[in-house]
């Protein structure tokens, strides 16, 4: 029997989860009849004999004690409940069920042979009531179902404890040998960006510290079978990735991850940062069959091909095309990342790779965001650009949505000697419940040549043409989106309006009043910009106006208050189920609002919603200048309509209180037509009573 179990409460229509997945209505592998369970909501509760016709059948796992697991799952139902399944297990099923085929077959049989009506009545009685006693008893076992807990939790016991030391002991046993190998790390954690939280947080010092002993002993055995596989170097070298996998799916950074179907580990990178847990997850050896074995299969590649490591600092071949994944200032500690999987072949690589190096070079990392990252990178695309032909070209891929970062951007290509010629936002991310917050699904690809011209611009010359070419391009990615499954989100389209106005500047070869050796080489304070920030930011507020929302006339868009469109963007976003909090940051900064908070209504992480009109009831009103706009005196009357139920009340307050009513009376329509078009659950009762005041306003007149 399971041992002692805390129960927990399942919410409505969860399927509880149960060991084994005992399934319903089961039979032997060899076709006899045997006593099994039925399982309605996930829950199994025994019978005896074979099943009503059409029900599933699924083997009984072998290793599974069908008894004993009854008995476990109905120790953990009530009093009652146990009384009930005593009951039922007393009872015959198997006669039951022949019942009802009996009763159907003889039905059928005086049905054909034309038998006098009262005689098929008597039948179809028998019949029915058969039928209803299988399903009463249905019935109830699918409510003992719904009683049992959706999971189960037990406590450590002294067994767990046994097993604990004596996985502790084993390792005691050949740690030091081990270490000596190189089959367990040894390397000494060192302090960066990234790492010193390691230390600060937990009080880790040295890699194999991220590990408990259990999964010591299992990386451990692994780590030491790499090499005694085989004396082939390709093999040793596969092998050597498998343990990295299972390295990254096996550690105290490993977090939880919850399903409905049953709960299961992320590996330590589910995001590029070492984050300590407070609740980590391990697996067992047989859990890390799907990490170590890999599905790799060869492609062929046609030519000639090299494969090096190297800085691009230090390039000295030429070539065609250079494709380059640059790092995107602070955002992500490559480097410092790299040594948690170099610590596990740090003696095994020299051996299998001579040449190659163990460490993660830190001091040639290209890091940063201030004037030493801005020259280094500079120096890496000057120096590809002095070893590519005359039209050769660089592919860049680049993701950021900070317009400082894209500035500092625009002026290292430009001191590079490149320019862009092309980009667009392509799809990388699919979608992930791993994935939740801000993030973009796309990544910029800019297509860039050597710089030809001389030609020399003004700022107030660009600005018109930057906000041109950022519509033009908005618009050939609007023209190929699907409108019921967009690929790009927002966020993407302010990413091709980043490359659009660094298409438009980086085709001339300076721009009068801006020295770019000075601006990259000075070092600049957090809150202070470069001439070109405002440039990007410009671009970016094009891009918020240019996506106008789905229902809105193009004018009345153009014509709404930075609050305004913010708080329409943001509900239809809420529309598309996008709820993260980076999703309104952006928007801020597109439409130039400082401060939001009074629109939400909660800012939860992927939680982030706005107000509705009955939320927001009459706070604001008047105060601020959204509490003064046309969109909040149109939420106000909305909620007077809902929370009285009388329009005329509405109307009336409208004409009252809303300056220039009747010049605005249009305008106010088509903002309450968009509120009532609004489809969340949140939103059902207000966007009713937008419908109807929307009504009153467009057969009002004087």
């Amino acid at each position: 029997a399971m041992p002692e179990v805390a129960r927990r409460n399942v919410h409505a229509g969860e399927t509880p989860a149960l060991p084994g997945h005992l399934d319903s209505r089961l039979r032997g592998n060899d076709g006899a009849e045997v006593a099994g369970t039925t399982k309605t909501g996930g829950a199994p509760v025994p019978r005896k004999g074979t099943p009503i016709p059409d029900a599933p059948q699924a083997p009984v796992p072998d290793w599974v004690d069908l008894e004993c697991a009854i008995t476990a799952l109905v120790e953990l139902l009530e009093a009652d409940e146990q009384r009930e399944v005593a009951e039922l297990r007393e009872r015959d099923w198997l006669a039951e069920d022949r019942a009802v085929e009996e009763a159907s077959c003889e039905f059928e049989a005086r049905k054909g042979a034309g038998l006098p009506k009262r005689e098929l009545t008597a039948a179809a009685e028998r019949l029915r009531k058969s039928r209803e006693a299988a399903a009463r008893r249905n019935d109830q076992v699918e409510a003992l179902a719904r009683s049992l807990p959706g999971a189960l939790y037990r406590p450590v016991d002294d067994t767990d404890l046994e097993r604990e030391a004596r996985a502790l002991a084993l390792l005691r046993e050949r740690f030091p040998e081990w270490q000596a190998l190189g089959y367990l790390p040894s390397r000494a954690i060192t302090s960066g960006d990234e790492t010193t939280r390691l230390m600060r947080e937990r009080g880790w010092t040295h890699w194999h510290h991220l590990f408990t002993p259990r999964q010591l002993l299992a990386l451990g055995l692994i780590s030491s079978a790499v090499e005694s596989v085989s004396a082939d170097k390709e093999s040793i070298a596969t092998s050597a990735l498998g343990l990295s996998r299972c390295a990254d799916y096996n550690s105290k950074l490993c977090r939880w991850h919850t399903r409905s179907v049953g709960d299961k580990s992320e590996q330590t990178f589910s995001n590029q940062a070492l984050n300590t847990m407070l609740s980590f997850a391990g697996r067992g050896l047989s859990s890390l069959d799907k990490a170590f074995f890999l599905d790799s299969r060869a492609s062929g590649i046609a030519g000639h091909g090299m494969t090096a490591v190297g800085d691009a600092r230090a390039i000295t071949i030429e070539e065609d095309v250079w494709l380059t994944d640059p790092p995107y200032a602070d955002a992500v500690n490559y480097h410092e990342l790299s040594e948690y999987l170099l610590s596990w072949h740090e003696s095994r690589l020299t051996k299998l790779f001579p040449d190659w190096y163990t460490d993660s070079k830190r001091a040639l990392a290209v890091q940063g965001a201030d004037a030493n990252f801005r020259r280094s990178m500079v120096d890496c695309y000057r120096n590809l650009t002095a070893h590519m032909p005359d039209n050769g070209l660089q592919v860049v891929m680049f993701t950021h949505q900070d317009a400082s970062v894209w500035a500092d951007l625009t002026l290292i290509l430009w001191a590079a000697g490149l320019r862009v010629t092309a980009a667009w936002t392509i799809a990388t991310e699919t979608e992930s419940a791993l994935k939740e917050g801000n993030y973009v699904q796309g990544t910029v690809l800019m297509v860039l040549r050597k710089q030809t011209t001389g030609e020399t611009a003004f700022l107030d010359e660009v600005v018109p043409d930057v906000e041109a070419e950022v519509e033009r391009q908005l618009a050939s990615m609007l023209a190929l989106d699907d409108r019921e499954d967009p690929n790009f989100s927002d966020a993407d389209y302010q990413l091709a309006a980043y490359a659009a106005a660094l298409r438009v500047l980086t085709q001339y070869g300076s721009i009068e009043d801006i020295d770019v050796s000075y601006e990259l080489s000075r070092e600049r304070r957090r809150d202070e910009p470069n001439p070109i920030e405002k440039i990007i930011g410009d671009a970016v507020r094009t891009a918020s106006n240019f996506l106008v929302p789905a229902g809105l006339p193009d004018h009345l868009w153009r014509g709404l208050a930075p609050e305004e469109k913010l708080y329409v963007k943001g509900l239809d976003v809420e529309c598309h189920g996008d709820f993260r909090s980076g999703v309104y940051q952006e928007f801020a900064r597109g439409f130039g609002v400082r401060d939001y908070r009074s629109l939400l209504h909660t800012g939860k992480a992927n939680r982030t919603r706005l107000k509705t009109a009955s939320e927001f009831k009459r706070g604001d009103l008047g105060d601020t200048a959204f509490g003064r706009s046309l969109v909040r005196h149109a939420l106000y009357a909305v909620w007077r309509a809902a929370e009285s139920g009388e329009i005329a009340d509405s109307l009336t307050w409208l004409r009252t209180e809303l300056p220039d009513y009747w010049p605005q009376r249009e305008a106010l329509a088509a903002v309450l037509r968009y509120l009532a078009a609004i489809d969340v659950d949140h939103w059902r009762e207000d966007a009713a009573a937008a419908r109807l005041v929307a009504g009153a306003v467009e057969n009002d007149h004087v």
